[in-house]
């Protein structure tokens, strides 16, 4: 009989599958637990489509779930919600823009009794596209429901034209849905937030200066690199305002996201050139405490009490 190997398993083991394989325990115990607890009072119902929202930042969503939880008549201004949150007011009312865009909140102008305007924020808990298109109740096996009937509508009469010689040819109208796209905008070398951040209140701000520049949410989403880009250049963002508002058509700006776009990258300036760190100054010369001198009283500066320079003279011309 030959040595037996005493480190050889006495039979082959059997491979695990199903619930015993270990890689499928790691799965199904990793990843986000919950220990919940039902709430009797204080709580507020919030909807998973505004909670896990896939365009809406972080900010927003949290912002959007305290609207929600505020009582009726609480102050939701932007003054208000910077003075209670540490977020400054840009950040603020860059999210409160966000949440006017997706539905979830609405600004009215109200007349009071005495004659003033006053603003009114409204909170949705359902986003205004889910409200305007509800989605129809599903069939049942039982009862399918009835077909509806076609709807028949007027045929519009031709209107009879007049003969008018003097009549010129009208442009055919474009359809819509044929608009023709924005054109490219530069974009900057860095992707730093607070640059993009800087250009997007820039471009919502230009409003102000001239009612023609009314910008959409995608339109400004779009130019917002493009301004971007200037920032980077050391260009200020006064200098960025002017060079996109001066010398605007006497006819007006059809389309403003089109005009702004053009000028965003016809007047690229360069890069601002390198300079040199400047030198530092050089360190400031100690200065003496103030001494009183011991022969004639008078103030000078010292680095120890005695006598001053005259006193000291004095002594040495007295021999």
């Amino acid at each position: 009989m030959g040595t037996q190997n005493p480190s050889a398993p006495p039979r082959a083991q059997a491979r695990l599958t199903g619930k015993n394989h270990p890689d499928r325990a790691h799965r199904t115990t990793g990843g986000l637990q919950h220990d919940n607890s039902p709430h009797t009072t204080r709580f507020t119902v919030i909807g998973n489509h505004l909670a896990q929202h896939r365009q809406l930042s972080l900010l927003a969503i949290g912002l959007g779930v305290h609207l929600q939880s505020l009582p009726k008549g609480a102050p939701a201004d932007i003054k208000s919600l910077s003075a209670r949150f540490p977020e400054g007011t840009t950040r603020i009312a860059a999210a409160l823009r966000e949440l006017e865009c997706h539905g979830y909140l609405r600004r009215e102008r109200h007349r009071t009794p005495t004659g003033c305007i006053v603003s009114r924020t409204v909170s949705c808990n359902q986003p205004a596209t889910a409200r305007t298109h509800p989605e129809p109740p599903p069939r049942t096996a039982d009862r399918p429901e009835p077909p509806a009937a076609p709807e028949v509508r007027p045929q519009p009469q031709p209107r009879p034209q007049e003969p008018c010689e003097d009549r010129a040819p009208q442009a055919p109208r474009e359809p819509r849905g044929s608009r023709k796209p924005l054109p490219a905008v530069p974009r900057p070398e860095c992707n730093v937030p607070a640059l993009f951040r800087a250009a997007a209140d820039l471009l919502a701000d230009l409003r102000r200066h001239h009612s023609q520049l009314l910008l959409s949410a995608a339109d400004t989403a779009h130019l917002t690199p493009g301004v971007a880009a200037w920032l980077e250049r050391d260009v200020t963002p006064a200098a960025v305002r002017r060079a996109l508002t001066a010398d605007l058509p006497p006819e007006g700006v059809r389309r403003p996201a089109a005009f702004l776009a053009h000028r965003l990258a016809a007047q690229l300036p360069p890069p601002a050139p390198y300079r040199e760190p400047a030198a530092a100054p050089p360190p400031a010369r100690p200065r003496l405490p103030l001494q009183n001198c011991d022969g004639c009283d008078r103030g000078f500066r010292a680095p120890r009490p005695g006598r001053c320079r005259d006193c000291r003279s004095d002594l040495q011309e007295a021999p």
